[in-house]
C-alpha cells in the first residue's frame, strides 16, 4: 500500500527529541503569588486610578444651568436618549449594517420615554409639593397642542435662562407649568433626591441604572469631563483610563477603525466598527484553513527564532 503524503501544513511529525520535565503546578502558584503580591503592593503605593462616580447630583450643583436645559430638552424631546430610537424608542432608525436595519429589528426593548420617566414622574415622587401638584394636574389636562405651545415658548426664551439664588429663571409669558417642572427638578437633582427617583421607577432594587445614566449622557457635562480625562472616541478613549494611568492596549484595533473614515463620520459607525471586527475574527478563526497564509509560520521559519535554544545546535528539524 503506498503510503500517506506528509503535508507539512497539516500534519505533524512525531517527536523524537529529548525531554525536560516541567512542573506547571508549581510554576503557577509562583506566578500567582508574585501576581497578587505585586497587586496588592501597587494598589496600597498608587491606590485606585477611578475617580469618584458622576451623579446627577454632582452634574447639577456643578453647572444647574446645563443640568436645566438638558431637563428641558427631555421635556420637549429634543435630546438624543428621545431621538435615540431603539431599543428605548421609535423615534429614528438607529444604527444599521448597510441595507440591514439591525437596530430596528430590536425594536424598544427598553422603552423610556423622556417626558414620563425623566421628567413627570420624577416631580409626582416630591411629597408636599401643592403648587407642583396643581400644575402637574395642569399639565395631565392640557391637550398636547396646548403643551406644545408653552415648550415652543419656554424654549425660545431658554436662550437667556440663568440660576440665581436657588433659582431657574427664564423669562417668557405663556408657558403653563413648565418653568416650575424645570427649576422643582432642578432643586431635586442638586439634593440628590432625582438620582434615587430614577433607579426607582422600575422596582424595589435600584440596580438599573439606565435612566440616570441616559440623563447624564444628554447633558455637556459628562462628554466635557470625558474630554478632560481623553476619554472621547476621538481621543482612542475605549483603550484610556481616568487618570494618568496606563488603559488597555490591547483594544487599539477596534479603537483603531474609529480615528479613520468612513467609520470617523459615520452615523452608524459603532455597528460599521463592529461589523469589521466580526470579520477580522472569522479571518484570524479560518487562518489554520488558509493556503498560503497558514504556511507563513514555517515558510518564514520564525520558530526557529522563537524555540532557538531549542534548536540550537540541531541540523534537523
Amino acid at each position: 500500500m503506498k503510503s500517506k503524503h506528509f503535508r507539512p501544513d497539516v500534519d505533524v511529525a512525531p517527536w523524537k527529541g529529548g525531554h525536560s520535565p516541567y512542573d506547571i503546578i508549581k510554576e503557577g502558584t509562583i506566578a500567582l503569588i508574585v501576581v497578587g503580591l505585586l497587586t496588592l503592593i501597587l494598589a496600597v503605593v498608587f491606590g485606585s486610578p477611578d475617580e469618584p462616580a458622576v451623579t446627577i447630583k454632582t452634574w447639577s450643583n456643578a453647572t444647574p444651568v446645563d443640568f436645566a436645559m438638558t431637563a428641558l430638552s427631555e421635556l420637549n424631546q429634543t435630546s438624543t436618549s428621545a431621538q435615540y430610537g431603539a431599543p428605548y424608542n421609535n423615534a429614528a432608525v438607529g444604527q444599521k449594517l448597510g441595507p440591514l436595519e439591525l437596530a430596528k429589528w430590536v425594536g424598544d426593548r427598553i422603552p423610556v420615554n423622556t417626558v414620563r420617566d425623566f421628567v413627570i414622574n420624577p416631580l409626582k415622587s416630591l411629597p408636599d409639593q401643592p403648587i407642583l401638584t396643581t400644575d402637574l394636574q395642569q399639565w395631565s389636562k392640557a391637550s398636547s397642542s396646548t403643551r406644545n405651545s408653552w415648550l415652543t415658548d419656554y424654549t425660545k426664551a431658554s436662550a437667556h435662562m440663568t440660576y440665581v439664588n436657588g433659582q431657574v429663571t427664564v423669562t417668557a409669558n405663556n408657558v403653563g407649568p413648565v418653568p416650575v417642572f424645570i427649576n422643582d427638578l432642578t432643586q431635586m437633582a442638586r439634593t440628590g433626591a432625582l438620582d434615587q427617583a430614577l433607579v426607582t421607577q422600575s422596582g424595589f432594587y435600584t440596580t438599573d441604572f439606565t435612566l440616570p445614566l441616559l440623563f447624564l449622557a444628554d447633558g455637556s457635562y459628562l462628554a466635557n469631563l470625558a474630554d478632560h480625562q481623553h476619554l472621547s472616541g476621538d481621543q482612542w478613549g475605549m483603550m484610556n483610563e481616568t487618570g494618568n494611568y496606563p488603559g488597555q492596549a490591547w483594544l487599539w484595533l477596534y479603537t483603531f477603525w474609529y480615528q479613520v473614515a468612513p467609520f470617523s463620520t459615520s452615523a452608524n459607525a459603532d455597528v460599521l466598527v463592529w461589523g469589521v471586527m466580526m470579520a477580522l475574527s472569522v479571518v484570524l478563526l479560518f487562518v489554520p484553513f488558509i493556503p498560503g497564509l497558514r504556511t507563513i509560520p514555517r515558510k518564514t521559519r520564525i520558530y526557529r527564532v522563537i524555540w532557538r535554544e531549542h534548536y540550537q545546535g540541531t541540523t534537523t528539524e
